[in-house]
């Protein structure tokens, strides 16, 4: 039978894994060989997908890729390390040196050992003649989503990198440097990776870094609640003969379920120390920065390099490729021979053309090609299959010695992960339980976000009034108070708002839910053409639509990826939500007001879901890819973590006004205010006044002061129109007017490009907006702005992720156009009624 036919809450032990190369490959790394136990935890509100409890954690599959895992009943749940192939020994000895002539085998694991001459050395001399010429230590580190890892970075770099319990967190390499004991250590941090197979994007983004940079030393971050998966990659960094640190990171959360590691034996099984860490406190920095410099000085006698044994008919075809590569006149030993040769097994030549080693591939693709028919006849499964059975039963062989788990305990922890599921992934529960967390996320982003708004507002005109009586007229005083700090202080008072609406989708990052969310919303996604997966960006699109779109590289297929880019733009970010709450603010009362807000943002998902089944059904048509996703433990957020959240946000967003928003501010006043009118009689309308016939001198010096204040208006309004604002305002006007905007609406969208907070910049620079807006006018503008062309820094993150101007440009103009084409029919709607 298949995994698709296995009832809910039964085991099964898998038999053998079909489908074609790439979905094979993935869930091979992530578990699925043959021999493992299996459980169907839960299915979807929807009823697909389905997650599986495997190897200690929970992956969700959809039911047409489960139906590609043939498994079996057994009747004793016994993990049974037999059923594995290549279950191995160890010895203390496994050791090997790719440049010595001398090779011998150890009795013990058929394996390679280093020779009597080099073997005090964990690395070939010719490899490392010159390293200890400088004190810098380049160090790259890697992991499985979840794991830490940029927790970890945090930790030893002092900086704040954005972290969170989903996949895909960290979507491009960060780096910093720092000094440590007379050492300048150089940290890269990597996106999470299951493994350094080119199935996705960001797997090809480590691998090809590693073999770019050849890091000092790989600091391999492990989930110590779930090593056996997370070991897995550390095997493929092993093959790749790389000097690696391993910090078992969360391992409070691993004593706490009652299991016991002995650290040393692994670390000698492994050929690497490992360094217990809990990164969230700072446990363990000092003894993990130790160990990278005593690993760097060849100090740490753990290091050595060992070879993970893939059976005797796998090694001989390895040896038979190695000695293939090492005739060829180009290669240098810079990569392993044996990394290449695996390579060239598991058919991933790009890897092979990325390293530029050898000058004739196409006899060694030949030989691997036959070797891999050869293996498909003798072991009745692909390559890539045997090689990931032959890594996990190392894995499984190396904490069969070093590893007691304590089931009981852990079955609790996972008892609670999946009561708390099971309300909120509910089938009929699930969708509203959402539905209900979006709206509380806005309703509270308005009423709460109202006090401080309003607090900073009063500060902003008290300053305002200060200014303005205390400066002489001038050119300076103008642009101070009407370039300045109308443009500043009219954004400013929505950082409230903006903070809370980041907390609330912190505490979806932090506590596990947002990876909930993309399970949930699997089905209704598959229906219109997306991956589950697309939904997390799409989230992540409420805060800023930037790291959105560089979060889209954890979706594996291309065009998946292209779709996800292109919708994102309708998720409103953080930057346009200050536009909403004003006009919101200004035509609807305060009861309905978060709703309003709430509703503008579902028309955005609405819109983004038309247009990803347009893509999907006409511009875009592709094959579709699987959905295989880890589900991550509930964790509590932690106030430091949502501190730090609160905090980065609250410095990007002042940098952002001290920087864009001022900038453009000014500029809009400067053509604004040129060229000046020279004569008040230019004035084209003039000011009609009928003073009253009798009146005491209060009541005249009062309308003395209002004609003065109404001729200093029109003043204003014709210098506006005359200016060089005006002339740009009232060349785009007739596109605009049948949507009701005037000229000065379409400056305001035309500063919007730029950044959208300087929207609101515009508009209080430029109109009262209760006098210039009606309820419908409102409405459709709103539209607009939720709508149309996001910022300049969307439209570089599209063309750097599609690595295409051609989409970018295309993205510009559809948004733009599905914009006026909405604004038009709610302004056509409302002169109905």
């Amino acid at each position: 039978m298949n995994l698709s036919e296995v009832n809910q809450g039964q085991k099964v032990r898998i038999v053998r894994v079909k489908g074609r190369s790439a979905f094979r490959h993935r869930i091979t790394e992530m578990g699925f060989v043959k021999g493992q136990t299996v459980e169907v935890i839960r299915y979807a509100p929807m009823k697909d997908p389905i997650v599986f409890k495997i190897l200690g954690s929970e992956i969700s599959l959809r039911i047409e890729e489960a139906k590609w895992i043939e498994v079996e009943n057994f009747s004793e749940i016994i993990y049974d390390k037999t059923a594995i192939k290549n279950d191995i020994k160890f010895c203390a000895t496994q050791s090997e040196c790719d440049i010595c002539a001398v090779q011998n085998n150890c009795d013990t694991c058929n394996t390679q050992i280093v020779c009597d001459t080099c073997e005090t050395q964990s690395t070939c001399d010719k490899k490392n003649n010159d390293r200890h010429k400088r004190n810098k230590i380049s160090v790259c580190m890697v992991g499985n989503p979840n794991a830490g890892k940029t927790s970890v970075y945090n930790m030893l770099s002092g900086q704040f990198e954005h972290v969170g319990n989903y996949g895909g967190v960290t979507v491009d390499e960060a780096v910093t440097t720092f000094f440590y004991n007379n050492y300048e250590i150089e940290i890269t941090d990597l996106p999470g990776s299951y493994s350094l197979s080119p199935y996705s994007p960001e797997e090809r983004f480590v691998r090809d870094t590693l073999l770019k940079k050849q890091p000092d030393i790989v600091l391999n971050v492990i989930d110590a609640s779930n090593i056996e998966r997370n070991l897995y990659l550390t095997t493929q960094l092993i093959d790749m003969d790389l000097t690696l640190l391993i910090a078992l990171n969360m391992s409070d959360e691993m004593e706490k379920q009652g299991a016991k590691l002995d650290d040393v034996l692994l670390g000698n099984l492994l050929g690497t120390p490992v360094v217990r860490t809990v990164a969230r406190v700072g446990a363990g920095k000092e003894i993990l920065l130790d160990k990278i410099v005593k690993i760097y000085s060849e100090q740490e006698p753990t290091v050595r390099h060992i070879h993970i044994p893939y059976g005797e008919d796998v090694e001989n075809d390895i040896r038979e490729l190695q000695a293939k590569i090492l005739a060829d006149k180009k290669y240098i030993d810079v990569f392993s021979s044996r990394y290449i040769a695996l390579k060239m097994l598991e058919d991933d030549v790009d890897a092979v053309v990325q390293m530029n080693c050898i000058e004739d591939i196409i006899p060694i693709k030949a030989l691997a090609e036959a070797k891999r028919v050869k293996l498909r006849e003798v072991h009745e499964e692909e390559p890539d299959q045997i090689l990931s059975n032959s890594r996990y039963a190392f894995v499984n062989g190396a904490l069969k010695e070093t590893y007691i788990e304590n089931t009981r305990l852990k079955n609790k922890k996972q008892t609670v992960n999946q009561k708390i599921d099971a309300v909120l992934t509910h089938k009929i529960w699930g969708f509203p339980i959402f539905l209900l967390f979006l709206w509380v996320m806005f309703e509270t982003t308005f009423t709460i976000g109202q006090f401080p708004m309003d607090w900073i507002d009063r500060g902003v005109l008290w300053l305002y009034d200060s200014l303005s009586s205390s400066m002489h007229t001038s050119i300076i005083k103008d642009l101070v108070l009407d370039g300045v700090l109308k443009g500043i202080g009219g954004v400013i008072i929505f950082l409230p708002n903006i903070l809370i609406l980041f907390f609330f989708i912190s505490l979806m990052e932090a506590s596990g839910y947002m990876a909930r969310v993309a399970f949930i919303m699997d089905k209704l996604m598959h229906t219109i053409g997306l991956h589950g997966k697309s939904f997390v960006p799409l989230i992540i699109g409420f805060g800023c639509n930037v790291p959105a779109i560089m979060a889209t590289r954890t979706i594996e297929n291309r065009k998946d990826r292209l779709v996800t880019m292109l919708i994102i733009p309708f998720m409103s970010c953080s930057a346009r939500l200050p536009v909403f709450i004003l006009l919101v603010g200004a035509f609807f009362s305060a009861s309905w007001a978060g709703t309003i807000i709430f509703l503008i943002y579902l028309t955005g998902i609405v819109i983004s879901i038309l247009s990803a089944l347009f893509f999907h059904k006409v511009l875009l048509r592709h094959e579709e890819s699987p959905f295989v996703m880890e589900m991550p433990p509930y964790r509590i957020p932690t106030m430091r973590f949502v501190g730090h959240s609160l905090w980065l946000r609250t410095r990007q967003y002042l940098q952002k006004i001290g920087g864009t928003i001022l900038i453009l501010s000014i500029v809009i006043w400067v053509l604004g205010y040129f060229p000046r009118i020279d004569n008040v009689q230019q004035v084209s309308a003039p000011v009609e006044t009928s003073a009253p016939i009798e009146t005491s001198a209060p009541q005249s010096a009062a309308s003395e002061r209002s004609v003065e204040e109404q001729q200093e208006v029109l003043v204003q309004r014709a210098q506006l129109e005359q200016s060089y604002l005006g002339k740009i305002g009232r060349f785009i006007e007739p596109v605009i007017k049948p949507l009701g905007f005037d000229w000065k609406m379409g400056i305001c969208l035309l500063a919007g490009i730029s950044a959208k907070e300087v929207v609101v910049s515009t508009m209080n620079m430029l109109l009262d907006v209760p006098h210039t807006f009606t309820s419908s006018t409102a409405l459709a503008f709103i539209a607009f702005i939720l709508l149309y062309m996001p910022c300049i820094a969307v439209f570089s993150a599209v063309r750097k992720e599609s690595e295409s101007w051609r989409w970018s440009i295309f993205m510009a103009f559809y948004t733009t156009g599905v914009a006026y084409l909405v604004a038009l029919l709610i302004t056509q709607i409302s002169r109905l009624f």
